[in-house]
């Protein structure tokens, strides 16, 4: 098992969910975004997160609006629309389930019960 594989796509499986969750509590610029991965240790490159909001934007879960700034270019703000929000909940509703559940199976503390082999009659 190739482990640096498996945690690579542990962490691809929930960028998109963690960057609409930045993006669902308010307006945001792409570099905040990464700030705020990296403070919660999913460290993104803007490579990276670039073509995410560029696919989460034709998907119709995202709009943005350009900023002019006084230091250099327009900068680009996102914010979540009416199906971008309908979206993050339904995600959110599944990592809630699916954390809990494994939690509970990684859990050293708890017993599950056990299918035997019944023995032959």
């Amino acid at each position: 098992m190739d482990i640096q594989n498996t945690q690579s796509q542990m962490r691809k499986g929930v960028l998109e969910f963690c960057i609409l969750s930045i993006i669902q509590k308010g307006e945001v610029y792409p570099s905040d975004i990464v700030l705020q991965m990296k403070a919660a240790n999913l460290h993104i490159l803007e490579g990276t997160l670039y073509p995410l909001l560029t696919r989460l934007k034709n998907a119709g879960l995202l709009n943005y609006r350009w900023v002019e700034s006084v230091s250099g270019p327009p900068r680009k703000y996102f914010v979540l629309t009416e199906e971008g929000n309908k979206a993050y909940e339904v995600l959110l509703n599944t990592w809630n389930d699916m954390s809990g559940a494994v939690n509970q199976l990684t859990q050293n503390n708890n017993t599950y019960p056990t299918t035997e082999a019944s023995p032959a009659s």
